[in-house]
């Protein structure tokens, strides 16, 4: 409780300190809200929502909702490396505009290739400008994994012809924070998959400093808006696990989670896609769902407005958000068999005995010898 109190004292210093600067932007976020149709009720319903997913007590609602209002105080740099832009894609590709890309919208986003109308010298020009004038104070997200091979040549951006090594390490020197969004920025995704002949890696092994990884391919729009939140109202980074991503956004498994959880603790198995099981919506791991070995909120927040996530679709998980997970967790439609993973040594016939009774998550006698008596030869 004295933690919440002196974090909630913090967040209304931090908050105060952004009412005294300047908005950048004309309109307010009510106004945006307005002319999308979106209600006071709306918005408080989505901030609650908000300080739950990032595990804080309900009084912190109102942090939240004000943080939103003064997001445009906090600068957002947002470069693009080795990737497909799938992660931008992720937040601002809604079918109508919801809180999460108007709240996106709102924040004062300096720099960002994709959505800028500047192009060539006018955008370099801006990207220095953005570097320069909030030095110390701006937000820094990247998208997609840094090659670093041959001084980092795969990869030259911009009419200076610079490399993007070379770009991420001058704006990681005056960045406040730094997130990577996305498996390829965070641990360096499929462009670091054996043999990864451009040597492409994470941000956090090319900078001195600490790095948000919101791994995912693409990650939630939760947990990019719900990071960008947390350092607005707090100034500071989140408490992050040992990959360095966001503790209230990747503190359980997928498997944990899961719709079809008790499918597997009742022995029911998908044995072939397209059988009578995946119809009735049987657990997955038999084709090669990675979610006990994942650590994600997609079966709680899903994507596309909360609507669908690829278990419930009928697919099972491939561990997108995992470090190395393009060769680790392949073949992504067959169980890992005998591969090592995380120290555990398991086959389908005995992930529920091992992976899953190992840690003590009390599966049912009738399940374990479910798999037993269903499993198929590896």
């Amino acid at each position: 409780m004295d933690t919440h109190a002196a974090l909630y004292e913090q967040g209304k210093a931090r908050l105060e300190m952004l009412r005294s600067l300047e908005p950048r932007h004309a309109h307010s976020l009510q106004t945006k809200m307005e002319e999308h149709g979106v209600t006071r009720r709306d918005f408080m319903k989505w901030s609650a929502a908000v300080t739950a997913m990032l595990a804080l007590p309900l009084p912190f609602s109102t942090l939240v909702a004000e943080a939103a209002e003064l997001a445009d105080r906090v600068p957002l740099i947002w470069l693009h490396m080795a990737e497909c832009t799938g992660c931008s894609e992720s937040l601002v590709r809604a079918d109508t505009p919801n809180l999460d890309s108007l709240i996106f919208d709102h924040i004062s986003l300096e720099y960002h290739e994709t959505l800028m109308a500047a192009a060539g010298w006018q955008a370099e020009e801006n990207l220095e400008h953005a570097l320069e004038t909030y030095k110390g104070n701006y937000l820094l997200a990247v998208e997609g994994a840094i090659p670093t091979a041959n001084n980092g040549s795969f990869l030259t951006v911009g009419c200076k012809g610079h490399t993007g090594l070379e770009i991420i390490k001058h704006a990681a020197e005056g960045a406040a924070a730094i997130i990577s969004v996305g498996t390829c920025a965070s641990f360096g995704g499929v462009q670091a998959a054996a043999p990864n002949p451009t040597g492409a890696k994470g941000v956090d092994q090319i900078v001195n400093k600490t790095v948000v990884n919101l791994g995912g391919c693409p990650p939630s729009e939760k947990n990019i808006v719900g990071t960008l939140m947390y350092f607005i109202m707090f100034g500071k980074l989140p408490a992050l696990d040992m990959f360095n991503r966001p503790k209230w956004a990747y503190g359980a498994r997928v498997h944990d989670n899961c719709e079809r959880r008790g499918r597997f603790d009742a022995g029911e198995f998908v044995e072939e896609f397209g059988d009578t099981g995946a119809k009735e919506g049987y657990c997955l791991y038999k084709v090669g769902c990675k979610g006990p070995y994942t650590y994600n909120n997609c079966p709680t927040e899903r994507f596309n407005h909360h609507t669908s996530w690829p278990v419930l679709a009928g697919h099972g998980c491939m561990g997108c958000s995992e470090p190395n997970f393009w060769d680790d967790m392949a073949d992504f439609e067959k169980p890992l068999g005998r591969q090592l993973l995380h120290g555990l040594d398991a086959t389908a016939d005995t992930v529920g005995a091992v992976i899953l009774g190992a840690t003590a998550v009390g599966i049912g006698a009738h399940a374990v010898a479910s798999v037993f008596a269903n499993s198929k030869e590896d």
